[in-house]
């Protein structure tokens, strides 16, 4: 662990303390729709020792159609204890290394009360490469006693950054593909409009880790991605991606540059970019 205040850990650190009972480890992976194998099915065939899947899907409000929009906080207490994890756990989440959806997870754990909460640096892609030891197979454990409260502070609705058209008074970057932002290409679910929030910057979530180890980028050069975009890191943020997941990785990025008070917009480009959503934007911000 780099400090108590950075949100991530090393293989070195979980390796160390994948034995104490007080340390829980969960898989985040995530694919867009339609993209085979499913995380679950990559999960079962190889995954840290311990390890229970978090199913970002799975852990969201059913009651909307819009994809894994936040639960409400007494659902996502009953899911998380469910997994096994207790309000008196240390959780560490990972992914497949890409980074696309461990940062949501941790996110979602701090929205609800939980700050023992850290991402593994370089995720499961980095404990392989170091030779590892992994296992198969589902776990299958004793249910937690998990508390949460939902602070609102953390996310933003579509109202909120509707209003924000006209009051400017946070900065939206945008962590999805360049393509995409721009509006040059469809988007990947059917439906949905091409193009961005107005007044939006964009930073492609990948550019802020290293393709080649999986580990996050050295802090100036994150600093550098997110001012290169003309974002003022004193000034309120909002995250946005596709469908609220991606994003997170622009909001673990700004926690480590000591950004606090950064908010996501849940339901991202798949609620705003509905056909009878709010005005697009097209062209490079």
């Amino acid at each position: 662990m780099t400090s108590s205040t950075d949100p991530l850990v090393s293989t070195e650190w979980l390796a160390a303390h994948l034995g104490d009972p007080k340390v829980k480890v969960i898989d985040a992976s995530f694919k867009m729709p339609g993209v085979l194998p499913l995380p679950v099915d990559d999960y079962l065939a190889a995954h840290i020792p311990g390890a229970v899947f978090f199913d970002v899907d799975a852990v969201s409000d059913h009651s909307v159609p819009l994809p894994h929009m936040y639960p409400d906080a007494d659902q996502f207490a009953r899911d998380i204890a469910a997994l096994g994890i207790s309000s008196d756990d240390t959780v560490v989440v990972y992914d497949a290394g890409g980074w696309v959806a461990s940062p949501r997870a941790w996110w979602m754990f701090l929205s609800y009360g939980h700050a023992n909460v850290k991402v593994l640096d370089g995720g499961l892609k980095k404990w392989k490469a170091e030779g590892r030891a992994t296992e198969t197979g589902k776990s299958s454990p004793k249910p937690g006693t998990f508390s949460a409260t939902l602070d609102k502070s953390y996310i933003r609705s579509k109202a909120q950054v509707v209003a924000n058209l006209d009051s400017r008074k946070e900065q939206l970057i945008d962590a999805r593909a360049a393509n995409r932002f721009e509006g040059s290409v469809p988007e990947p679910r059917a439906g949905i409009r091409s193009g961005h929030i107005p007044a939006s910057r964009n930073l492609p979530y990948n550019v802020l880790f290293d393709a080649a180890t999986g580990t996050m980028k050295p802090l100036e050069e994150l600093r550098q991605a997110f001012t290169g975009t003309g974002l003022d890191l004193d000034k309120p943020i909002v995250t946005t991606c596709g469908s609220g997941v991606s994003a997170a990785v622009l909001t673990l990025a700004l926690y480590r540059l000591g950004v606090r008070g950064s908010a996501l917009y849940d339901g991202s480009w798949s609620e705003w970019g509905q056909p009878d959503g709010p005005p697009v934007a097209t062209g490079p911000a």
